[in-house]
């Protein structure tokens, strides 16, 4: 017996590529627009670019004022947000089936920004206290650090909200080159989940996206960049606690052993981890995780802590032994059930939601080119063994140098 794909992915003449999930258990529909573009396509004279001109979408359009982008919204009760982070931009709603066509529509037109020079001028102003806010948390200042120095000579080690310098210097024409370049159809991709009927989610798409002009030079050159060991320090009096972070090369996002990964620094520093049992919970840390970011293309593991800072050494001696000892023994059974178990709940959640199912289709049409079901997406975690963890350490270990990031008032390691 055939089983009928829920999925529809179509593209239309000049590029826009339209993926579609159809949920007809449920009595709503999500639809975004992921722009393939973020802040490692930010030229550095306009670090930031792209997630200032994320606030620059909702502030008007030919045929709305920002008044009525942000009404509009409102009154179909959408649940809608933005979000820029290093590789993408993302604008999204979530509203009753019946709206759905009112909501593409205005995500659409939003899509046609205006960049009005008076809300540009305000806004830039609203961008600079993000990142004035920014560098008051110890977290955000060292993860830029170490994206920074990581990175150096790359795009990806200027931060997403860019620097105070070149946000002040930027112009809207400067803007609006980026925009028009980077936010062309064949660099973006409609994504709709829910309760719809494809025919006239391509219809609704073809009238409100089809007469957009593609572009043959998008502007950008992503490569991956090189992962060097080393040790970088940033004195900053302000903080009276100490950032401590150990990065190491990780698998990108197509990898098959990206549930592995995460896996691994589940076990390490999520809940209820290593990390927390004998490093938060022994007092050498309040605060201490690991995190997996991928990318397409790579990644890496992040191992981090806050502390006195007297205590940078322990802590980094604590979470070295905590990374060797996982690497000797492996991981425990109980270990892999608790991070698979809270896994595969949070997919089968999402899976259930169009808002969250969403999300999970724009990583796979972003990063593989096509959609996975729920089933695809749950499979994967199931793979997750001890042995996987084992392979996966035994190619990207996690006991060397790696690259060592200390931010605060002690100048550790002098």
């Amino acid at each position: 017996m055939s089983v009928t794909s829920p999925f529809v992915v179509e593209q239309l003449s000049n590029g826009l590529t339209v993926v579609i999930e159809v949920m007809p258990h449920v009595q709503s529909a999500a639809c975004g627009f992921l722009a393939r573009t973020g802040a490692r396509d930010d030229p550095p004279e306009l670090a930031g670019v792209s997630h200032f001109l994320e606030h620059m979408m909702f502030k008007g359009t030919a045929l709305r004022t920002w008044e009525q982008v942000n009404v509009e919204f409102d009154e179909m009760g959408s649940y809608y947000n933005a979000y820029t982070s290093k590789d993408r931009t993302f604008y999204y709603g979530w509203v009753q089936t019946g709206d759905l066509q009112r909501q593409l529509e205005l995500l659409a037109d939003m899509m046609r920004s205006t960049l009005p020079q008076d809300q540009f001028d305000m806004e830039k102003n609203v961008v600079l206290e993000e990142i004035a806010m920014s560098r008051d948390d110890l977290g955000s200042v060292a993860y830029d650090y170490l994206h920074e120095q990581l990175y150096a000579g790359t795009p990806l080690a200027w931060p997403v909200l860019g620097w105070e310098r070149t946000i002040k210097d930027m112009t809207r024409e400067g803007m609006w080159e980026y925009f028009t370049r980077r936010y062309a159809p064949n660099n973006l991709i409609l994504v709709v989940a829910g309760n719809v009927e494809p025919t006239d989610v391509l219809r609704m798409a073809q009238r409100a996206c089809g007469d957009w002009p593609h572009v043959d030079s998008l502007g950008t050159d992503r490569r991956s960049p090189p992962f060097r060991t080393g040790v970088a320090t940033q004195q900053v009096d302000r903080f009276r606690q100490q950032a401590v972070l150990l990065a190491f090369p990780s698998v990108g996002a197509t990898d098959p052993l990206y549930e592995t990964a995460e896996a691994t620094a589940a076990i390490l520093g999520g809940e209820n981890s290593r990390f927390y049992w004998n490093i938060v919970q022994k007092g050498i840390s309040p605060r201490a995780g690991a995190f997996h970011e991928e990318y397409q293309d790579f990644g890496m593991i992040v191992l981090f802590g806050l502390c006195e800072p007297e205590n940078c050494e322990k802590l980094l001696d604590a979470m070295r032994e905590e990374a060797a000892r996982l690497a000797a023994d492996g991981p425990q059974e109980k270990e892999l059930r608790r991070v698979k178990n809270l896994r595969r709940t949070s997919l089968a959640n999402e899976s259930e939601a169009p808002f969250y199912r969403l999300g999970q289709l724009a990583d796979d049409m972003d990063y593989r080119g096509r959609p996975r079901p729920a089933e695809d997406r749950l499979a994967a975690v199931d793979a997750v063994s001890a042995e996987s963890v084992a392979e996966y350490l035994r190619r990207w270990p996690i006991t060397g140098p790696g690259y060592l990031v200390s931010v605060g008032p002690r100048v550790w390691p002098a």
